[in-house]
């Protein structure tokens, strides 16, 4: 490792957002919003959009705990749970549909967790055909499911096929059992394998894995060997995520101590030992922690200037509104976000009264949509002008001031209004992306609030 990477790691290893929405939720004002207003913003953007739109659903079920997981979730292996919740799912949906004033155009499904394939391929058929009925669904569509491969069978995968699912994404982690001990998630390699091999022979037009780094007990030994093995499979894309450290958020996690984790260095090197793995069998960097092969949707949205970024992470197309069903799940109308009730009764509870079960939510002002933007462009095209729009001129002070010190460490080159991150800025676009965060800024105090951005 180079001495002159390590002042920088030390400097900007500090809790950071990691921008998949602005404002961060831990920002945002639910006093603004309301139900009658959440609906409001729908219509808005449904008309705006042509009546296109993408569906997130939260299916928030486990049998075991993986302990490094930070996704609200309910542990249990008691299937009986399924039916209920697939039912006021659905009727989520109705509450949204009976709002539209036309059938809804679907470009996008996708099935999160949780693990999705806690639900029998009966039940996520049922789930899919409701939500499909009396709806459109785009010529061009990606329905996709994470899956956890100890729990997903053939037959939910060809199901799945049936009602029109074409991606996959597969979570993994790490293949060394100290580490797999650790985060109590013991899977083989061979199983992932038969999952891989099961989705080529449904057709799934895009397999993505999920691999973290910066792991309890990991070394940069492991992260060469889970790579090593995944590349074998040369899946289309691969997520390559930092691990977030936030025990305060996921009791899970004090199954082990900070003691146990890789120092911001250490995980530098996993990285970039991980990137010269991929890159060396043609898997080319996207964003900040996403490769994809040539041939696959993500390098040409990327290439094409149509990368987006939202609750799902990096994605191929700019839809401005995403209705999330299920506990916890986020909606996005581009004008305002909402969330839905974190707790399973409570939602059931809500969603059979026939009310929409929303406890956060934030509609932006002018400058949260502009900000927004900008920070848009940083993540997914490494480079944002600051003109005229940032009329605040305390708040461009801030950020001209922010983004000098970060010039001066060389990781970006500002040009009159015109930002861009050079190659060894991308490694820190959190930091960044965090100059023009005027919520961050004016609330110092992140120590419990976000994971460290190395």
């Amino acid at each position: 490792m180079s001495n002159s990477i390590l002042p920088l790691l030390k400097k900007y290893d500090v809790p950071t957002p990691r921008y998949t929405s602005y404002p961060t939720v831990p920002y945002w004002d639910f006093s603004t919003i309301n139900e009658a207003s959440w609906k409001q913003a729908v219509l808005e953007t449904f008309a705006e959009e042509g009546g296109e739109l993408c569906v997130y659903v939260h299916l928030p079920f486990c049998e075991n705990l993986c302990t490094f997981c930070a996704c609200t979730k309910r542990i249990t292996v008691n299937h009986s749970v399924e039916d209920p919740y697939i039912a006021a799912v659905l009727k989520e949906w109705q509450i949204y549909r009976s709002l539209l004033p036309a059938a809804p155009i679907i470009k996008e499904i996708h099935l999160g967790g949780g693990t999705p394939t806690f639900f029998s391929p009966e039940n996520l058929v049922q789930l899919i055909n409701g939500i499909t009925k009396d709806a459109v669904v785009n010529a061009d569509h990606e329905f996709s499911v994470e899956v956890h491969p100890n729990y997903t069978t053939e037959e939910h995968l060809k199901k799945l096929a049936e009602v029109g699912f074409n991606r996959i994404s597969l979570g993994v982690q790490d293949f060394d059992p100290i580490v797999q001990f650790a985060i109590n998630r013991v899977q083989s390699f061979e199983r992932t394998k038969e999952v891989v091999d099961w989705a080529r022979k449904y057709n799934y037009n895009s397999i993505n894995i999920d691999l973290i780094y910066g792991l309890p007990h990991q070394t940069v030994q492991s992260v060469q060997f889970s790579v090593e093995k995944i590349t074998s499979l040369m899946p289309d894309r691969i997520a390559f995520y930092s691990y977030a450290h936030v025990p305060w958020k996921s009791k899970g996690q004090r199954r082990y101590t900070e003691a146990d984790l890789p120092a911001a260095g250490q995980k530098w090197e996993m990285y970039n030992t991980g990137k010269e793995l991929l890159e060396a069998v043609g898997f080319i960097s996207i964003g900040m922690d996403h490769f994809a092969l040539k041939d696959d949707k993500l390098f040409t949205a990327a290439a094409s200037g149509q990368l987006h970024r939202n609750f799902m992470g990096y994605t191929t197309t700019k839809s401005k509104l995403i209705i999330g069903l299920g506990v916890s799940s986020i909606s996005d109308s581009w004008t305002a976000f909402a969330q839905n009730e974190k707790e399973v009764e409570a939602y059931e509870e809500k969603i059979n009264k026939g009310i929409l079960p929303l406890v956060n939510g934030h509609l932006l002002n002018e400058e949260d949509l502009v900000i927004r933007k900008k920070i848009l462009e940083l993540m997914c095209e490494s480079k944002t002008s600051l003109h005229k729009e940032l009329a605040n001129a305390d708040f461009k002070l801030h950020v001209f001031s922010a983004l000098n010190a970060l010039e001066a460490d060389g990781l970006v080159k500002i040009t009159g209004d015109d930002i861009q991150v050079t190659p060894k800025g991308n490694s820190f676009i959190r930091n960044i992306s965090a100059a023009l965060d005027i919520k961050l800024w004016k609330n110092e105090s992140t120590a419990k609030t976000f994971s460290k951005a190395i």
